[in-house]
């Protein structure tokens, strides 16, 4: 039974940019500090594709914000894009040819105006999506994130109708130490709405699948600037999501037995 706690909770979560309303000189204040204090890190370096080596190569596309531009690694195939390929490949027991299309600090609407047509030029077997912290860090409102999450999706599986298309959780920022309170707890209220709000797009669509929110970071999951996973944090970021695709049955139709 929920206890009335959880009901609170649930209720700041729909109402998290109301309650951000308080302490909004606070939180500008320290949303300044936190952007002129952090290093800012650059992409991962060119190329923006790679391949793993296997028979019958699925075609894997990374879209999103810094995390599909590899901040925090070195390269792509340090970064997310590269550790989802080796991750699909062990799983599926197929090869994978994957590319990554983004920019650092976009939000959904973002990605939409300046990445979509490029990203749905082609056709894919997968299709990782990551986006939404931005939007959270931008405080925009859950009925602006639901038209553009639901407008993302549905132009990716019009491009790829038989892909099998996986959504990122938002970071979970209350475990962010660089962030200081109140920011932190406020952030994590409106990040949470603003997921709760993509679970409900989702699971309105065939072929898409939300990981669950994050297991606790680990040592050394984080970059240099204690925002942005680092090349070991993209390594467990990648395992979590596949082996939580797998065990939900998302990545069936991928098996290298299938067909």
């Amino acid at each position: 039974m929920a206890s009335p706690y959880d009901g609170r909770v649930s209720t700041l979560h729909r109402l998290s940019r109301v309650a951000m309303i308080p302490v909004a000189p606070v939180l500008v204040a320290q949303g300044r500090r936190l952007r002129r204090d952090t290093p800012r890190l650059p992409d991962a370096a060119s190329p923006w594709h790679g391949t793993v080596a296997g028979p019958r190569p699925l075609s894997l596309l990374v879209l999103g914000d810094s995390t599909a531009a590899g901040v925090g690694a070195d390269t792509q195939d340090d970064a997310l894009p590269g550790h989802l390929g080796r991750e699909l490949a062990a799983r599926t027991g197929r090869g994978v040819q994957w590319g990554a299309i983004g920019e650092n600090g976009a939000d959904a609407r973002e990605l939409i105006e300046r990445y979509l047509d490029d990203a749905t030029s082609a056709t894919y077997d997968v299709v990782f999506l990551s986006v939404g912290a931005n939007d959270a860090l931008g405080i925009r409102s859950r009925g602006a994130f639901v038209r553009d999450i639901r407008h993302l999706l549905s132009r990716l599986r019009a491009a790829s109708p038989d892909a099998v298309i996986l959504v990122s959780s938002l970071p979970a920022f209350f475990r962010f130490e660089l962030l200081p309170q109140p920011l932190k707890w406020n952030l994590y209220l409106h990040s949470t709405s603003l997921e709760n709000a993509a679970r409900a797009v989702v699971a309105t669509m065939t072929g898409v699948h939300m990981s669950p929110p994050p297991p606790p970071y680990t040592d050394g999951f984080f970059a240099s600037d204690l925002f942005h996973p680092s090349a070991d944090g993209y390594r467990d970021w990648a395992r979590f999501a596949i082996e939580d695709a797998a065990e939900a049955g998302a990545l069936r139709s991928l098996m290298a037995t299938s067909g």
